[in-house]
């Protein structure tokens, strides 16, 4: 409970499900992706960390005006660009503590023996 990978993957997904031209299933991954942002959000909000309670709440933020922009569009018509955009931009922010994870520097330096005795 709490992982910020559903959300994520159900994002994705709806990136793909749109990209392939599967927008009903798109906006049905959207609406099951936002109580699933809740969990994370509210997991970083009780653990008072507030770099990721940040990430989460903007993601959610984002996920909310993606789903809400997309099911205010006329049927049939084209899916606005700014829906799709604040979708990507939620994955994105999901992804980012894992790519700044990854980026960090490494020490060179060998690791200090212990002494036993």
């Amino acid at each position: 409970m709490g992982s910020r990978l559903l959300p994520l993957s159900l994002a994705l997904g709806a990136v793909v499900a749109d990209v392939a031209g599967g927008h009903q299933l798109a906006g049905l991954l959207l609406l099951v992706a936002i109580p699933c942002a809740v969990a994370p959000l509210a997991m970083a909000v009780s653990d008072v960390a507030w770099a990721r309670a940040l990430g989460c709440g903007a993601s959610l933020l984002l996920l909310l005006v993606g789903s809400a922009v997309r099911h205010a569009a006329p049927v049939g018509a084209a899916i606005p660009p700014v829906a799709l955009s604040a979708v990507i931009a939620a994955a994105i922010l999901y992804i980012a503590p894992a790519i700044l994870w990854f980026l960090q520097p490494v020490s060179l330096r060998p690791a200090r023996a212990v002494p036993t005795s």
